[in-house]
């Protein structure tokens, strides 16, 4: 099975970017400034024009150095699924970055109905929009001592078997080990759902991915060229109710102990933070001001508005 999409290519100077794009999204970004002070509509840094989607504020700046490539992944009943940018020469994502609301929560497929598909239970492929020598493959996981870990879950993209196929792609598949992808990670993805109901968001804004930017911040290279992040995170923007935001972001270290059970509040950090951690400038589509008020806000004010204790 494969996904159908609107397809273009674009050049750059620093590099190439391919974009996969749909006629139709459903989902309509709220314009974040809430008033008319032309000062909270200033943004300096955010990412460019060239390409619409981009701009969505789940989006990080791209990096755009040459090897990566961003994938937009799209069905037809929700627009945008998923967003990943990939790094051609490593073989290796930087993020996948998606939006949860209300219109695409809802659940029409489930994980085990792969068991009576083409597939048999098991859907996980190489991504067919990448060529083989910039791709990874399943054979790269194989006895590598790692499991096939999500980015962006397949729980958190139920609403059509297309979108929950995507989520199997291996471009949105960092290695991690057994205990952590089962463990605190999973503990993380399940505090991520809690959170997504209109009662505490209209929109939440999410970018996830494991560091392979630097040798300091893998674990190691397997005998495949699997690059093995040495830690993983998620940075979230929530688009609340009153419209207005806040963010926060989970830290965590990659390790084979299994720290499922963990107060979440001990991984917590603000956005300033993380991007000083992974050198990603997350939610740069943001007004600079509001993007300066939420990315820097006190740790112990993120756990009280974020409900922990």
């Amino acid at each position: 099975m494969r996904i159908k999409y609107y397809f273009f290519l674009i050049t750059l100077l620093l590099g190439t970017v391919i974009t996969f794009t749909a006629c139709d999204d459903d989902d309509k970004l709220p314009h974040p400034n809430n008033g008319n002070d032309r000062e909270n509509a200033v943004n300096e840094n955010r990412n460019p024009t060239l390409n619409a989607d981009w701009l969505r504020l789940e989006f990080p700046k791209v990096k755009n150095d040459g090897n990566s490539i961003v994938l937009i992944y799209t069905v037809p009943n929700f627009g945008v699924n998923f967003c990943v940018e990939w790094d051609c020469a490593k073989r290796a994502q930087r993020w996948s970055c998606y939006q949860m609301y209300d219109g695409n929560s809802g659940s029409s497929w489930k994980r085990n109905y792969w068991e009576s598909t083409e597939w048999g239970g098991d859907p996980f492929q190489p991504d067919p929009n990448l060529r083989s020598d910039v791709r990874t493959e399943l054979s790269d996981y194989y006895k590598s001592g790692y499991t096939r870990g999500h980015i962006v879950p397949s729980a958190d993209r139920l609403n059509s078997k297309e979108a929950n196929e995507q989520t199997y792609y291996l471009t949105n598949i960092q290695p991690q080990s057994w205990n952590f992808n089962g463990g605190i990670w999973l503990d993380m993805e399940n505090r991520m759902r809690d959170w997504n109901k209109s009662s505490f968001r209209k929109t939440l804004y999410v970018c996830k991915g494991g560091t392979i930017d630097s040798d300091k911040q893998i674990i190691e290279k397997t005998s495949s060229g699997l690059i093995v992040p040495k830690y993983f995170f998620m940075a979230v923007l929530c688009h609340q109710p009153d419209n207005s935001y806040k963010a926060m972001a989970f830290w965590v270290e990659h390790t084979t102990q299994n720290k499922a059970g963990d107060n979440l509040a001990n991984y917590i950090i603000n956005i300033h933070h993380l991007e000083q951690k992974t050198g990603i400038d997350f939610f740069c589509n943001l007004p600079d001001k509001i993007e300066e008020e939420v990315e820097n806000q006190n740790v112990e004010d993120i756990k009280r508005d974020w409900g922990f204790k």
